[in-house]
């Protein structure tokens, strides 16, 4: 019983991973429409946006199942 270890639950944190491939859309967008730096830049926001909107409102509650 002194020798006894807790299994923990390893957690993989995926949000950086949804928070790049926002990131990479909306900079692949803006180069695919090629409306100048300023705009390929301001597209790679929104995607980080949309991303943090996504997981706010769609992964919410994935941990708890």
């Amino acid at each position: 019983m002194a020798h006894h270890h807790e299994q923990q639950e390893e957690t993989t944190n995926y949000n950086s991973l949804y928070y790049l491939v926002g990131l990479l859309t909306g900079l692949f967008i803006g180069v695919v429409i090629d409306l100048g730096i300023t705009w390929t830049l301001s597209l790679g926001v929104v995607g980080l946006l949309f991303a943090a909107f996504f997981l706010s409102v769609f992964v919410r509650g994935r941990e708890q199942r």
